[in-house]
């Protein structure tokens, strides 16, 4: 994870002591209720651990500083769930490879007001850039790639997602991103 994320990610943790995974998850409800008293909205990591994930939101009242699902790689029911607890879906260049079926699959149902795009930079190029290392103006091409999934007009998928970054991170001033 980088600064700014918190979640949880099991993805490294084969053959490691469950009291890794325990520690995880109590810096996560810490980062959850940090979240909930400053009024500031979570941005969750989560990586071969959606089921605790989504446990550890419910049982912390993340919907109450909501925020975004960043780098979004699971399936439609886990989309589901997060959307339930008022969490948007951000999709980065994974969404543009071949083999992420399921997850274009997901792309296409997510509703369009808790949709965001990322880079992830530098990692997860998108394509036709994948396997490089990855750069903001790339983001790009994972727009083009879900506003043609959707069968809509890319610059219409870049305002709202642009709206919707707005709208959640009302503390960042949108006029000084014009």
């Amino acid at each position: 994870m980088v600064p700014g994320e918190t979640g949880l990610d099991y993805y490294r943790l084969e053959g490691r002591s469950i009291a890794d995974m325990e520690w995880q998850r109590e810096r996560f409800r810490t980062h959850i209720r940090a979240a909930r008293q400053t009024g500031k909205p979570l941005i969750i990591h989560t990586r071969s651990s959606a089921e605790d994930t989504l446990r550890v939101m419910r049982e912390e009242s993340a919907g109450e500083a909501g925020g975004v699902m960043h780098c979004f790689t699971e399936n439609w029911e886990v989309a589901r769930q997060s959307l339930d607890e008022g969490f948007h879906i951000s999709f980065s260049g994974i969404v543009t490879f071949k083999n992420a079926v399921e997850l274009q699959e997901t792309a296409r149902k997510i509703p369009l007001e808790r949709m965001l795009i990322e880079t992830d930079s530098p990692y997860l190029a998108p394509v036709p850039y994948r396997g490089k290392t990855n750069q903001p103006a790339w983001v790009r091409h994972v727009g083009e790639f879900i506003a043609n999934l959707r069968g809509m007009p890319v610059e219409e998928l870049a305002e709202r997602t642009s709206d919707n970054f707005f709208s959640l991170f009302k503390h960042i001033d949108r006029k000084s991103h014009a």
